[in-house]
């Protein structure tokens, strides 16, 4: 195994604010926009789950078939996020932020036209690869657009976006198809795709790729990929949304087969658990700047605990609706610094950091809930996804644990390092700017 060595520098674009400015400073109106466009692209990805009996009964295909819709998606993202970012990587961002957009409301459009389902699926697919390339090029600009120690704080706004689609998209999702027919929803989010593009248009500043020297130049970046600080950052953050979406894939039934509640509640609690994934995101992207590894300490440990205490009260109504909300809260919590944390370490490859950090989760988002349906078909009945869930973030929390001490060991090593070149008469022109900020350690 390579030995830890120091991180590569964080990425800071000249259009970014000097650190001092971050404190409270106002986040830039591209970011919010930015955030816009997220919750477009996070009802879409969602809003199928309220959707599936109208979908499998207009097309004549069954509920599972139209399951394969939402998997669909997943995996479009997994496979598209590293691959348009690399594809991407010398053309102008908000020219391919534009473009990424303008293909993902097209998708939109041809699923509500989509006369059979394989039109549909093929949809879902296209709409999946620009959605994945949009977050990872999205997120790029984002921390572009601000201080090294306010990147938490952008990440939360985009997050942020996410989170506010399942508490309004998702619903507002259901209820279109359920009063006006499934192909409704598609439109819906089709016209919320054009306002994100205006946006996108009149706000995010326009870039040229960096020329000479500073050139992009896709060997270079996939170095990052020989850093073994990449790939934890990488297994934590899939292993945090597995542990999450293993559990929430299969609330529904949790809540009303054994916590005995009616599906009039159903909802109710899905919005719940937005509202409480909106508080973590805006939470931990105020601390996760300040204290990143000590966020994601609390958060994932708050997570497992929460699904272990799921597990063991599930059949109590109260007790599966209060701990519904407080997962949202705790798995969120820790979103913002888990895509900080991964731009730390990638931090010389921005679009290449946001691709890893975007298929991660959503490597976690499709192999949660596999796991979740194989504990399920044992017999094990729904509390064991909690419990599937709860040892997922325990292995995250274990994976936390590693990078921290990975992380110091490299800091440590880069003061050494100074030490003796001072000592042998002069500084190295480098050396200077291995560190991570000493407020990002645990």
């Amino acid at each position: 195994m390579r030995r830890p060595g120091p991180v590569l520098p964080p990425y800071v674009p000249s259009d970014a604010p000097p650190d001092h400015a971050a404190g409270r400073a106002r986040m830039p109106a591209a970011v919010y926009v930015l955030g816009l466009s997220v919750f477009a692209l996070g009802t879409s990805e969602f809003m199928l789950a309220g959707l599936l009996q109208p979908v499998a009964r207009d097309l004549d295909v069954t509920i599972p078939q139209a399951g394969l819709l939402i998997s669909a998606f997943a995996i479009g993202m997994v496979v598209g996020a590293p691959v348009l970012a690399a594809a991407t990587l010398r053309l102008p961002r908000r020219t391919t932020l534009i473009a990424l957009l303008a293909v993902f409301g097209l998708g939109q459009v041809a699923g509500a036209l989509a006369p059979t389902y394989g039109v549909l699926f093929a949809s879902r697919v296209v709409s999946a690869l620009a959605c994945a390339g949009f977050w990872a090029v999205g997120a790029a600009v984002a921390v572009s657009l601000v201080p090294v120690n306010a990147r938490a704080r952008a990440m939360a706004v985009m997050v942020g976006g996410l989170s506010v689609a399942n508490i309004a998209g998702v619903p507002a999702g259901a209820f279109l198809g359920q009063e006006f027919g499934w192909r409704s929803a598609f439109w819906a989010v089709a016209a919320l795709s054009a306002v994100g593009l205006v946006g996108v248009v009149t706000v995010v500043p326009g870039t040229q790729p960096p020329t000479g020297a500073d050139r992009p130049v896709l060997r270079r970046e996939l170095r990052i990929y020989t850093d073994r600080q990449v790939w934890l950052a990488l297994a934590v953050t899939a292993l945090n949304g597995g542990a999450v979406f293993a559990l929430f894939s299969y609330l529904s039934p949790l809540l009303t087969e054994t916590a005995g509640l009616g599906e009039r509640w159903v909802p109710t609690v899905l919005g719940l658990f937005g509202v409480g994934a909106l508080i973590g995101t805006v939470v931990g992207g105020r601390v996760a700047d300040g204290r990143l590894f000590g966020t994601m300490y609390l958060g994932i440990a708050a997570s497992t605990t929460v699904l272990a205490l799921l597990a063991l009260t599930a059949h109590h109504p109260a007790a599966a609706v209060g701990l519904s909300l407080l997962l949202g809260v705790t798995a969120f919590f820790t979103a913002p610094a888990l895509n900080a944390r991964m731009f730390d370490v990638a931090g010389a490859a921005p679009t290449l950091a946001g691709a890893t950090t975007t298929a991660s989760f959503n490597i976690g988002n499709t192999v949660g809930p596999w796991l979740g349906g194989l504990v399920i078909s044992a017999g094990w009945g729904y509390p064991a996804v909690a419990w599937t869930g709860a040892l997922l973030a325990a292995l995250a929390l274990t994976g936390t644990a590693l990078a921290a001490h990975w992380h110091r060991t490299a800091a440590a090593t880069t003061t050494r390092t100074r030490i003796v070149e001072t000592a042998a008469g002069g500084d190295h022109p480098g050396a200077a700017t291995t560190d991570q900020p000493a407020d990002r350690l645990p």
